[in-house]
This record gives C-alpha cells, sequence and structure tokens, in this order.
C-alpha cells in the first residue's frame, strides 16, 4: 500500500517531535483563550469587522494598491512591483547591489521564505542573518520553519544548544537565558555590521504609506537602527484602508497569535530617516509581490487572502498537531497552508504535488471558529480537494477508502450499508467479519437508537409536499 507524501512525513515523526509540536500547539490556543476572556474581547464582532475590512480591500485591490502607492512615494519609499519569486529576488539584488551591499539582516517574513530570497542572496555572495531567534535557529540548522509564528515549535532547548555548539557560539548549554544571550551577542554584532536591512510587512494603510511591523524580540528596531538601506518585501494582500483599520486588526493580531493584548514592539514606519533623525535607514523601498496571488483572487477561494498570519488555526488543528509544520512540505503550515500552498504554485504539474494537502483535514471547522478574520478554511479545503480532483490528481486512497467513497456516493448503497450496519452492530461479539470483531474488541458501542431523524425528515418532507 502507498501512502500521499503528507502521510509518509507524518508516519515517521519521532515522538519526541510529535510531543514538542502538540505542546506548543494547545499552549499557544490556550493562550489565546484566556487573552480573549479576561478582556472580554467581542470576538464574533470583532472578527466580523476586521472580515469586512479585509474582503473590501480585496475587492478593490487595484485601487488600494494605487492609493498606497502615492501614499509611500510622498514618504520618500521607492515603490517596486515583482510578479513572481524569480522577479522580486531580482529587484532586491539589484538594490543590494547599486549599494554594493554585502551584509544584510533580515527580520521573520513569510513572504522572503516563500521566495527563498536568502537562499537566493547567498548564491550571490550576500551574507542575510536572520535576526528573529526562532529563525535564526533555523538557518544555523538548515532547518525550516514549521509554525507561521513560532517557527522553532517542533525543536526542543537541547537540541537548540547543540546547534549553537556546532556553530561556534559557546559550549553546551541548553539553559534558555545562556541560549538568548549568546545569539543577542552574535546578532548585535550583525546589526552592526549590515550595510542593509530586509522586513516583511503586517500590514501597510493605504491611506498614510505607513508599514506595520509587529514583534516581541526588538530584532526588527536593531535592524533598522543602524543600516542605511531598508527594503520591505510585502505581498499586495497585506494592504488595508486606513490607519483606523490597522488598529482593528492588531487588537486581534497579537491575542490570535500569542495571546498578548498588543506584541512588545508595535512600530509603524512611515519611510526613510527624516531630516533632524539620528538612526534609521536613509533609502526605503517596498516591493509589491504578486506570486500567484491574482491567480488566487480569481479564483472560489479569495477568501484566504484574508489571513493575517497569526497561527490561531495551526494551533488548533488535530491533524497539524499530529504531523507538524514540515508534513505540509512549504512555507505555509496547517489548514491556511492546506489551501494557500497549492492555490500559490502554478497550474499543472507543481499544483498536483500539493494537491493532497487539503486531503489532511477533519474538516471539523475548528480552524473557522478561531480564524480572527472569519476565513471559511473548511469550505475552501473541500473546494480545492474537488480542484484537485478536476486536475487529475491521483485520491492515494486505499482499496477500502476507495469502496468507502464507492458507496458514500451511490444513494441506493449507502442505504443498504446503513441497513447492514444496524444488523452488524447488534450481532453477538463473536458474529460478524473478523476486522468488525477486531475493531468491537476495543471499542464499545451505545445502543442502537438510530431511525427518528429520518423518519422525522420523511414526515416533514411529506408535510412540505402536501
Amino acid at each position: 500500500m502507498t501512502r500521499e507524501p503528507f502521510d509518509r512525513f507524518a508516519a515517521d515523526q519521532s515522538e519526541e517531535r510529535r510531543s514538542s509540536v502538540r505542546g506548543g500547539a494547545k499552549a499557544g490556543h490556550e493562550a489565546r483563550g484566556r487573552a480573549l476572556e479576561a478582556d472580554g474581547v467581542p470576538f464574533d464582532r470583532l472578527r466580523s469587522l476586521a472580515a469586512r475590512i479585509k474582503q473590501h480591500t480585496l475587492d478593490h485591490l487595484d485601487a488600494y494598491l494605487r492609493a498606497a502607492t502615492t501614499s509611500l512615494e510622498s514618504r520618500g519609499v521607492t515603490v517596486h512591483f515583482a510578479a513572481d519569486a524569480q522577479s522580486a529576488c531580482g529587484i532586491v539584488t539589484d538594490i543590494l547591489d547599486r549599494r554594493r551591499a554585502i551584509r544584510v539582516v533580515k527580520t521573520k517574513s513569510m513572504v522572503t521564505e516563500e521566495v527563498e530570497l536568502a537562499h537566493h542572496l547567498e548564491q550571490r555572495g550576500i551574507e542575510c542573518i536572520e535576526t528573529d531567534l526562532g529563525e535564526f535557529v533555523v538557518q544555523l540548522a538548515r532547518d525550516r520553519p514549521s509554525h507561521i509564528v513560532k517557527p522553532i515549535i517542533h525543536k526542543n532547548r537541547a537540541e537548540i544548544a547543540a546547534t549553537f555548539e556546532s556553530h561556534g557560539l559557546g559550549p553546551y548549554d541548553d539553559t534558555p537565558e545562556v541560549i538568548t544571550r549568546r545569539a543577542r551577542e552574535f546578532l548585535r554584532r550583525k546589526y552592526l555590521a549590515a550595510d542593509a536591512a530586509i522586513t516583511g510587512a503586517n500590514f501597510i494603510s493605504a491611506e498614510s504609506g505607513r508599514l506595520v511591523l509587529v514583534t516581541n524580540e526588538g530584532n526588527s528596531r536593531f535592524c533598522l537602527a543602524a543600516t542605511r538601506c531598508h527594503v520591505a518585501l510585502v505581498g499586495i494582500e497585506k494592504l488595508v484602508p486606513t490607519d483606523r483599520d490597522v488598529g482593528a486588526l492588531l487588537d486581534l493580531l497579537a491575542r490570535s497569535a500569542t495571546g498578548q493584548r498588543l506584541t512588545v514592539y508595535t512600530e509603524f514606519i512611515a519611510g526613510p530617516r527624516g531630516v533632524g533623525q539620528l538612526d534609521g535607514p536613509d533609502e526605503m523601498h517596498v516591493v509589491f509581490l504578486d506570486n500567484g496571488r491574482t491567480q488566487v483572487l480569481a479564483s472560489d477561494c479569495r477568501q484566504i487572502l484574508r489571513c493575517i498570519r497569526c497561527g490561531a488555526c495551526l494551533n488548533v488543528c488535530p491533524v497539524y498537531r499530529q504531523a507538524s509544520g514540515h508534513a505540509y512540505r512549504g512555507v505555509y503550515a496547517g489548514p491556511i497552508g492546506a489551501v494557500l500552498s497549492p492555490l500559490l504554485e502554478e497550474p499543472g504539474r507543481r499544483f498536483l504535488e500539493k494537491a493532497d494537502l487539503p486531503r489532511a483535514s477533519t474538516l471539523c471547522g475548528a480552524c473557522h471558529e478561531v480564524c480572527p478574520v472569519d476565513i471559511p478554511i473548511e469550505e475552501l479545503l473541500v473546494r480545492m480537494r474537488d480542484r484537485a480532483k478536476r486536475s487529475g490528481a491521483t485520491s492515494g486512497s486505499t482499496p477500502s477508502m476507495g469502496a468507502w467513497a464507492l458507496v458514500a456516493s451511490q444513494p441506493d448503497a449507502w442505504r443498504a450499508a446503513l441497513s447492514a450496519g444496524r444488523l452488524l452492530a447488534v450481532l453477538p461479539g463473536w458474529l460478524g467479519p473478523e476486522p468488525l470483531r477486531a475493531w468491537r474488541d476495543n471499542h464499545a458501542l451505545p445502543p442502537w437508537r438510530g431511525g427518528a431523524f429520518r423518519r422525522w425528515l420523511e414526515k416533514r418532507g411529506a408535510a412540505h409536499a402536501r
């Protein structure tokens, strides 16, 4: 029996890694719940507002891109547009080459990982250092992030200490304070020596041209204080119409991502260094990235572009907790990645390579319940499954699941199976097929009480027909 790539990876996870992911995700979900409950946040009302803001922006994205460009340029920012990953990497490289920049510090940014910018710069001989602690560990270990917010949720402190030791950051010591101190000492030298800084953006206000960055480590401030060139690579969906809209989204982002009222550092960047300012870059570029987003916008899954990258859906997902982010084989993990990753791939072979991801879901709807921008993720997963089938992706199902699909899709066969199920459920334990007896040995079935709903529905249908 062959298994899909997702299944193979999930099955090969060590129990230690599985435990780290499960514990970290559970803790994140519980922190979110406490933050919402303690502050009495009217979550449903606020997320409805956030969803309307994001959807309105997407519905009028062309107008807001023009408005944002005008606002940014009025503040001295140079605006670029990149159609795909190759174009984005080329634009950033050209900017750095013109400044003869060979040392770059970078903040945590999903979109730069999406286009593999750091790898591209390394190939060009440009040192690109991740400054978020989790991303720094991932970079040293030649690993990949496994969570949108917590890149090293899959690692324990012993693994981190061993990574630091192997890269000459000090003898083995897994004390958290020692680990963070060593990272701080190493990174601060890099900040001071850097020629340029690269960031993403959580939001950009089309009204004012302000770029919003949220962090808990202050690394973005260090990146921008000493360097003289700032390049921000931003997905086109990160726009919001006004500064006031930014406030509403920030109110939900921190609580959903880390269980905080507000992140420790929330920066509103209004362009390059102005007259009289001692610190900060004297040159700023914003690169707006498409990379498949306009084709997603034209699809029946456009709501996925509302995502504000809080990671709440990952933390609550039973499949993610069991399999970890690496099973999703891309930058975006969890339920959001199961929809977004295949959509962002170019049509054809690369889509088919990730067509199994939407099936990695129980469709329980927990991801939708916690989403701060009200994305109906479970509905989008079903649409993506249909898209995969229509694209010719193999189902990857076992013979037993193939038989189940056949029965479940034929009304007459389904009714016959239900009738047979009633009989099997009341058979003595020593009767019935061997697989059924083995299953019943480990499960206690409740008394049979079926049929009432079906009878009620039939009567209701007959009454309406009259």
